[in-house]
This record gives C-alpha cells, structure tokens and sequence, in this order.
C-alpha cells in the first residue's frame, strides 16, 4: 500500500468516525443549539468589556482630568455584563455537559447491547480486559475528549470571529496586520495535530492490552502464585508498559509542542498589534483607549488558537478511542432469529442431530458427519479423551455456535428455526465451571426464575443438598456473595449452580462434569437428587469419571469429533473397544 493511499484511507477512517459521533449528537441538537446561543452571548459579552474599558481609559488620561461622572457608570456597566457573562457561561456549560453524557450513555449502551448480540465466537476469540477496555477506558477519554471540545471549541470560533468584526468597527489596518499573522497559528496546529493522532490511536490500543492483562492475572492470582508465575507475569506487564510509556511520551510530547508554537505566533500578533497601534496613537489615528482595547483584542483573538490547538489535541485523542468504539459497535452481531421462528415450550426432548459438520477454524477439523437421535426422557452420557468434541457438542446443542453443516433438530423443528432464547430456557445447565454474580444467595438461586417464592428456593436448595451450609452463612439466604464466589469454597459453588437448575427443573438437562468439585459423600446425594432431576427429561451427561455414567441409556464414545462407539455400559465393555480401555484403565492398579 502507497502513503497516499495509507493517509487516504486514514483520512476516510477519521471523517467516518466523526460523522457517526455527529450521529450520537443529532437527537441532542435542540442542547446544541443552546450551547451555541449561550456561547454566542458569552463572546459578545466578554468582547465588548475591552470597548468599555478603552473608553474608560480615555476618561481618566489626563492628569487631574478624570471624569468621574461618566466613569462610575461605566464601572457599573462593566459588572452587570461581567455578571451576566458569568451567567451566560454557566448555563452554557450545562447544556454541553447533557450533551456529552448523554451522547456517552448512548454509546456505552450501544456498546453494552453489541456485547450481547456478539456471538460467542467473538467473545472466545478476543481478550476480556481488551473489550472491557473499549466499552469502559476508551469510552471515558472519549467523554473527556468530547466534553472539552463542546466547552471550548464553539466559544473559540465565536470569539475569533467576534473579535474579528470588532477589531474592524475600530481600525481596519491594524486588523489586517492580525489576520496576515494568524494563519501561521493554524497551519502549526494542524502540522502537529496530524501527528498525533497516529500516536494516541496506539496509546489507546496498548491501554487496551494492559487492561486484558491486568485482569486475566487479578483473576487467576491463585494460580500465579502456584505456579509462581510473577516474575514471567511482570516482563509481560513492564513490555506492555514499557510500549504504552514510549506511545504515551511521543503522544504527549507531539500535542504538548502546540502550545508553546502558538503562543509563539500569538505573541508576533500582539508585538505586530502593539507597534503598528503605538505608531497609529502617536500619528493621532487612534486613541489611547483604542490602542488598549486593540491590545486586549490581540490576547482574546489569539487565545482561541492556543484552546483550539489543544481541543484539537484532545479531539484527536478522543476520536482515536472512539474509533475502537465504533469498531466494536459494528462488529458482525450473531445470526439473528429468523421472523417466523418459533417459540419453543415444553419440549418433549426429542433431539435429532443428521450429518452435522462443525470445526472452530476453517483449516482444523473437528466434528465431521455427527448423526444422533435421542429419543424423549433418554439419558445421553458423552466420554472420550480431552479435545474430542464433548463440550462442542454441548455448544452445538444451545446454539452457542452454529454447525458449519446439517442440522440439529428439537422435537422435529430444527433450532435454526427455533429463537435462541426459548431453546435455551428450556435446557439446565451445570458446568464443571460455575458461575455465579454478586448479590445474595437467593438471588442466585433464583437466577432463571427470579419470582421463585422462598419455599421453592428453599426447596431446590435441599435438593441440591446446599440448604444446611447455607444456614450456616452468616446472614443464610441474604449473605452477600462476591462476582465469583470468592467466598465460598468451589463445593460449594457448584451446590449453588446445582440449586438454580433444581429451581427451573426444564425438560431438557446437561450436566457437564456437574459433581467435579463436590467430595465423594455429598456426591452420592446428589446423585441422588440427579435421578429424581433426570427421570421423564432429556439428559445430556458429559463425565470423566466413568463410573458416575453406568445408569446411562446410551453412551456416546467420542474421539477427533466422531462418535466412534455407543451403547449402553455393558454392551460396550462387552465390545472391548475403546470405552472399555478408558473404564478400565480409571480401576487398573
């Protein structure tokens, strides 16, 4: 690719990203619209305080001439306008605030909303701590970004343009001598500003990359210290950091030269303004008076550069943040459900998967012409080696992942043709990794069904055998538990996710390795509890201990993503094939 066309398409990259924040502006034009009057008010005001003031000055020139009849008023003029520009700028800040956090807010739940439409392949595919970053961090310098750029930017124009029109009411040649000067101040700004755009846009990708390991190694400290993995985890952290400290110092150093080059052509302004106004007085063109408000005109029309300058710094800042917003946002969001998809309730659990091909990347196979049916109330137990397709085959069952070819098929409708949302209420799930939010035990509990009475919550609970720990909590059901559960022990967790299938009792189950955290006494009891669960429903069982799947009707034996023996516990150690090496090799000596 050419330079021109890389600057072409970053140019295109840029007025895209703009003309979608103007998108997020549009419904708050009537703010914009004040902001903008207010603003105007403000500028006017504050220009025509120099006037008052040159002409009070010309009242008091003399020695021993101060004509304090036409002076006092003047004085009292000047504070009501002070007082009301005062006011004008108040109510202008109000307004940009709305602006901005309201057009935040809709981002960030335009982003929020995105997540949730994203398919799960995106979610595997990407670092947490990175989207965090974007929908959190990048969304913030976003709003400081936008937020100065509403505060300063309109008032910066207005005032430019204002003191233009009254520099001209005064004294045009000395006016002309201001606007010749001025375009060095935009041309520096803008030779800058191009440069650093490039600069913040990967400041903002590499604080991207710390937040995602920031949080994979504060969530997984357990096993950092066990496998004493800090000093591995700080070159990682100090090589991230070292590139956000080169990034941020070149970023930082590029903007912070505008300030300084501005005020450098600002202050050529004023000396210009201050020698040509000097010669003007002494000739008699204008008077002393004039010559102060020209000077104060000089400050308050390049003023404007030096908070454009750094609007624009900060601009560039906030739309290389919102560039990854936008990114996010416009990801390709799962399939939807189709207009005529039906709503699925009270399956009879009839599961039919024919010739079902499915692989993660397009060049790694993984399940290739899967044919099952299940018939209703039948317990599926799925074993083979780690990495056969056991939790994929799960995945393709809640539609999680779409199969790659075939289809899979609920009560003779296949789930392509069924809303993601009614298939999924009707399984239970219980994982080997639980989950669980912050809030209270009943809360979880009753997480799938959060009108649950406390009779029922109470009652799944004892199913799950997790009613007598629960007691034992401090303030039982109500005791606050954190987003992980970090107070409880894993047992107990797991008893928890157990309780909250218990609660919805759906017709069709999938146990995942459900009892792997649980000691062998209380497993027992729910297994238990599973039996009373499983009896009448569609149970899908997926187990590395062999033995917890004897009572299985049929047992898938997976290997490379094929089902390569099934049947029933004895038929298959009868086979002597591989389910029988894998059973017998869990009780050899």
């Amino acid at each position: 690719m050419t330079p021109n066309s890389k600057t072409l398409q970053k140019a295109s990259k840029d007025n895209s990203t703009l003309k979608e924040v103007l998108h997020y502006i549009k419904p708050h034009m009537l703010y914009v619209a004040l902001s903008l009057f207010f603003a105007f008010i403000t500028v006017v005001l504050t220009l025509y305080v120099p006037i008052l003031t040159g002409e009070g000055i010309d009242y008091i020139i003399n020695e021993g001439n101060v004509d304090f009849s036409k002076l006092l008023p003047l004085l009292v003029k000047i504070g009501i306008i002070v007082l009301i520009t005062a006011f004008a700028q108040w109510l202008m800040n109000l307004c940009n605030n709305r602006i901005t956090y309201h057009v935040v807010k809709d981002i960030r739940t335009k982003a929020f909303s995105k997540l949730e439409e994203l398919p799960l392949k995106y979610i595997d595919s990407h670092q947490h701590g990175e989207i965090i970053s974007k929908i959190v961090s990048d969304v913030d310098q976003f709003s400081d970004g936008l937020l100065l750029g509403f505060t300063q930017f309109f008032t910066s124009i207005i005032t430019i343009f204002g003191t233009l029109l009254f520099m001209l009411s005064v004294n045009i040649p000395i006016t002309i001598v201001v606007v010749f000067i001025t375009p060095v101040s935009l041309f520096v700004a803008s030779f800058i500003a191009k440069r650093t755009f490039t600069m913040f846009q990967k400041q903002s990708e590499t604080r991207g990359q710390m937040t995602a390991l920031v949080n994979e190694l504060v969530g997984n400290q357990k096993i950092v210290k066990a496998f004493s993995y800090e000093d591995d985890a700080k070159e990682r952290f100090d090589k991230i950091n070292q590139d956000l400290n080169k990034y941020s110092v070149r970023a930082i150093f590029f903007s912070s030269l505008t300030n300084p080059s501005t005020r450098f052509v600002n202050s050529l302004v004023y000396a210009g303004v201050g020698i040509v106004g000097a010669f003007s007085a002494i000739s008699g063109g204008i008077s002393v008076g004039q010559l102060s408000c020209f000077l104060s005109y000089a400050n308050q029309y390049t003023k404007p550069f030096n908070e454009i300058s750094s609007v624009i710094t900060e601009l560039q800042n906030a739309l290389a943040c919102a560039s990854r917003i936008f990114s996010f946002i416009h990801e390709d969001a799962q399939t939807p459900d189709a207009a005529n998809a039906l709503v699925l309730q009270n399956a009879k659990g009839n599961v039919t998967l024919s010739h079902v091909y499915f692989s993660y990347t397009a060049d790694k196979k993984l399940i290739t012409d899967l044919n099952l049916h299940v018939a209703p109330g039948q317990r599926i137990a799925i074993v083979g080696p780690t990495g056969c397709g056991k939790s994929t085959l799960i995945n393709l069952l809640m539609r999680f992942y779409d199969v790659n070819k075939g289809n899979i098929a609920v009560d003779g409708t296949d789930i392509q043709n069924i809303t993601r949302n009614s298939l999924r209420s009707n399984y239970g799930m219980v994982l080997q990794e639980t989950w669980l939010k912050s809030g209270t035990i009943r809360e979880n509990i009753a997480y799938g069904k959060p009108d649950a009475t406390e009779e029922e919550i109470i009652s799944a609970a004892k199913l799950a055998h997790a009613h007598s720990f629960i007691r034992r909590m401090p303030q039982g059901y109500d005791t606050m538990i954190s987003e992980d559960g970090g107070n409880l022990s894993q047992g107990q967790k797991q008893l928890l996710c157990i309780a909250r299938v218990m609660l919805t009792l759906p017709p069709m189950l999938i146990l995942d390795e459900a009892t792997s955290s649980i000691d062998t006494r209380t497993e027992l009891k729910i297994q238990q509890a599973f039996e009373t669960m499983m009896t009448g429903r569609t149970s899908f069982i997926v187990a590395h201990r062999l033995s917890t799947i004897k009572n299985a009707d049929i047992i898938l034996v997976m290997k490379d993503g094929n089902i390569i023996e099934q049947g029933n516990h004895e038929t298959l150690l009868a086979q002597g094939g591989f389910y029988s090496t894998l059973y017998n090799s869990q009780f050899s000596v």
